[in-house]
C-alpha cells in the first residue's frame, strides 16, 4: 500500500504543475497578441522611414549618374574609417521556460564571435536581456561592454530602443564601434521563428528586406519631389531615424518570439503532464487491482481452510 500512496502524491504533483503550466501558457498567449500587434504597427512605421530614405537615396544615384553631381554621404552610412571594431547587440530574455529560444540565440552569437575573430575583428559584446548575459559571459564575459535587463517587461516602448541607441551611436562617433549587429530572434508565427545576425550600424538603406522588395521606381508622369532642407540634410536628418526603427523593430520582434516560445513550451509541458498522469493513474489502478484481488484470494482460501 505504501507503494499506491506514492503514486497518489506523485499524480497530485504532477496535477498542481500541469495547472500552473496550462496557466503560463494562456499568459504567453495573451500577451503574444498584444505582441503580435505591436510588431505589424511597428512595422508599419518603420516601412514608410524605409521607403522614403529609399525614395531620396535613389534620386541622390540619379543625380550622380546622370547629372554628375557628387555627394558625400553622412558617416552613419558610409562608415567611420575602417570596419575592424564590431559590437553585437544579442537579445535575449531575462526569464526562462521558453525552451530553446534563449541557447538558440546566444549559439548564433558565439558562431558570430568566432566568426570576426576569425577574421581578425576585435569584438564587442551588449547583451540585452538577462538570460543572455549569463549564457555568454562565461566565455567571453571580458568581451562585455554593457548589458540591459527589464526591456520590453511591460511591452516594448520605442524610447527604451531609443535609450540604447543613443549609447550605440556615441560610440560610433568616437570610433570605439565601427559596425554594429544585432542578434536576434525574429518572429514568423507563434510556433516559427529565425535566429538572424544583421547589420544596423553603419546604415545600409538598400539591404532592409523591406527596401529589397519594394524597390524605388522611376517617378511617373513628370512628378517632381522637392526636398527641403537639401537632400544630404534631410537624408543626415533620416538615418538615425532608420537605425533607431530597426533596433525597435528588433526588440518587438524579439519579444513576440519569446512569448511564442514560452507559449509552446508551456504548451508541450502541459501535454507531457497529462501524459504522465494518464500514465500514472493506470499504474496506480493496475497496483490497486492486484492488491484489492490478492486480499480477495486471502479471504477465500481462510473461508474454504474454516
Amino acid at each position: 500500500m505504501a507503494g499506491l500512496k506514492e503514486l497518489r502524491i506523485r499524480i497530485d504533483s504532477i496535477k498542481s504543475t500541469q495547472k500552473i503550466t496550462s496557466a503560463m501558457k494562456l499568459v504567453a498567449a495573451a500577451r503574444l497578441r498584444r505582441a503580435q500587434g505591436l510588431v505589424d504597427k511597428s512595422a508599419f512605421y518603420s516601412n514608410n522611414i524605409l521607403s522614403s530614405a529609399a525614395r531620396l537615396l535613389y534620386d541622390m544615384r540619379f543625380d550622380e549618374a546622370e547629372k554628375n553631381i557628387k555627394y558625400v554621404y553622412p558617416e552613419l552610412m558610409r562608415g567611420n574609417g575602417t570596419d575592424n571594431n564590431y559590437l553585437l547587440l544579442v537579445m535575449t530574455s531575462d526569464r526562462g521556460l521558453c525552451g530553446s529560444y534563449n541557447s538558440a540565440v546566444a549559439r548564433m552569437a558565439v558562431s558570430r564571435i568566432e566568426e570576426l575573430k576569425a577574421e581578425g575583428k576585435h569584438v564587442s559584446l551588449m547583451c540585452i536581456g538577462r538570460k543572455g548575459r549569463d549564457l555568454l559571459k562565461k566565455r567571453y564575459g571580458d568581451l562585455m561592454v554593457n548589458s540591459v535587463e527589464s526591456i520590453a517587461k511591460k511591452g516594448a516602448k520605442y524610447y527604451e530602443a531609443t535609450d540604447i541607441a543613443k549609447v550605440i551611436l556615441d560610440m560610433y562617433a568616437k570610433k570605439q564601434i565601427n559596425v554594429c549587429e544585432v542578434v536576434y530572434s525574429q518572429f514568423v508565427s507563434a510556433i516559427s521563428r529565425n535566429v538572424v545576425s544583421e547589420q544596423i550600424l553603419p546604415v545600409k538603406i538598400e539591404s532592409f528586406a523591406y527596401n529589397k522588395v519594394h524597390e524605388p521606381v522611376n517617378v511617373v508622369h513628370g512628378a517632381f519631389y522637392e526636398y527641403q532642407p537639401d537632400k544630404i540634410g534631410l537624408l543626415t536628418g533620416m538615418l538615425p531615424l532608420v537605425f533607431k526603427s530597426s533596433l525597435f523593430q528588433a526588440i518587438v520582434q524579439s519579444q513576440a518570439s519569446e512569448h511564442g516560445a514560452r507559449m509552446s513550451s508551456m504548451d508541450n509541458a502541459t501535454r507531457n503532464a497529462s501524459d504522465m498522469i494518464s500514465r500514472l493513474t493506470l499504474k496506480y489502478n493496475r497496483i490497486r487491482q492486484t492488491a484489492i484481488t490478492t486480499e480477495l484470494i486471502e479471504i477465500i482460501a481462510g473461508a474454504e481452510a474454516i
